[in-house]
């Protein structure tokens, strides 16, 4: 692996010349706040249009799970792409039936699994929350304060960890209780187990006062919260929800599109707890940059709804879903180990320079999902 080579100013004259380009002609929504336009990538590394060298410490957007382009992965696209570069979900297809048998074979579930297919995080989570409404007949959800599920209505109604995202675009879908999110460095709640505090909250808060049990269909939840703050909740929080659910006959959902895929060492970050959801959610990293997501589900919960009571037009795209087994073998065989050894020796380090400087407060994470918290 090579440093960064830089060859011109930065933004170089190309970059500049393609951002004012664009700016004329594409929303002004995305973030965007630096000025790189980007030209190809291979591996970790990626170079922008004026032939600039950097290091992707982002994984794309947290989705090039297998680095920029792998070959393996190019080489299952190229090939699907000879077949069909579309089938409709009318049909059956070998490669779409085959990601979701490979898929249930490692969902951590306590009964055999199925699949929804769609082409994004956002997409899986709207579909589990349907799913959760209609195998339930309840309206209700919670959900936690600083959470990312996705930015279209449904799963807006969850997101919370930017202002931004929610500015002017409420009301969004009703029915979502919010409550606190663990967090041991910052904690909300007195006593030591954050965890068991925010569970009682949910028992003794909301459901007895607020929002009756027997009203709400899931619980939604990142198994370590994201954009909110790469928070490891504590130990016994993740089984203590499964508890409360089962307790109350409510659905726990489990939000792995950040997550999962061998990001934190396991394939699902759930696995660190052995907590088995009944709907987990995938996308990101599946596709190694392919636009795909699964909502995936307890047999016993998808059978609820009968055919033609979902569906999309892209879900289960060959060449998606030629990647995401591609993505899947090479997590299995390679990545997934090294997420979890290099990972180890990334947290070693930072906690050494925790140890050397006041300034980082907390170094927290799973795997390479890590995080340094600057105070």
């Amino acid at each position: 692996m090579r440093t960064r080579h830089i060859r011109t100013p930065l933004p170089g004259p190309k970059a500049q010349a393609l951002i004012a380009r664009d700016a004329a002609v594409t929303s002004p929504s995305y973030p965007r706040d630096y000025p790189f336009a980007m030209s190809h990538g291979r591996g970790c590394e990626v170079w922008d249009v004026d032939g600039n060298r950097f290091l992707d410490f982002a994984a794309g957007i947290a989705v090039c799970s297998t680095g920029h382009c792998h070959p393996d992965v190019v080489a299952a696209i190229q090939s699907a792409a000879g077949k069909f570069l579309h089938i409709s979900s009318d049909f059956w297809h070998e490669g779409q039936t085959r990601l979701a048998e490979r898929v249930a074979a490692v969902a951590p579930m306590r009964e055999p699994a199925m699949s929804f297919f769609g082409q994004s995080g956002t997409e899986a989570v709207e579909a589990a929350l349907k799913l959760a409404r209609y195998a339930t007949g309840r309206s209700r959800f919670i959900g936690f304060l600083g959470g990312f599920h996705g930015r279209t209505m449904g799963s807006l109604a969850f997101t919370s960890s930017k202002y931004t995202q929610q500015r002017r675009f409420a009301p969004t879908m009703p029915g979502v209780t919010h409550v606190p999110y663990p967090n041991p460095y910052r904690p909300l709640f007195q006593g030591a187990d954050q965890g068991k505090a925010v569970v009682d909250y949910i028992e003794q808060g909301i459901f007895r006062g607020n929002v009756p049990a027997d009203e709400v269909a899931a619980v939604l939840v990142e198994p370590l919260q994201g954009e909110g703050g790469y928070l490891v909740p504590p130990d016994g929080f993740l089984e203590r929800l499964r508890a409360l659910c089962d307790r109350h006959g409510i659905l726990l959902i489990l939000d792995e599109v950040q997550t999962g895929i061998g990001r934190t060492g396991r394939m699902f970050a759930c696995e660190h707890w052995r907590v088995q959801p009944d709907i987990l959610t995938l996308a990101k990293g599946l596709g190694s940059g392919m636009p795909i997501g699964m909502m995936v589900a307890r047999r016993q919960v998808m059978q609820a709804w009968p055919r033609g009571a979902h569906g999309n037009t892209f879900g289960g795209n060959p060449l998606c879903c030629a990647a995401a087994l591609a993505t899947l073998d090479l997590v299995e065989r390679e990545y997934m180990g090294n997420a979890a050894t290099v990972g180890a020796m990334f947290f070693e380090r930072l906690q050494a320079l925790q140890a050397r400087h006041a300034e980082i407060g907390e170094v927290r994470g799973k795997g390479l999902f890590l995080a340094i918290e600057l105070v």
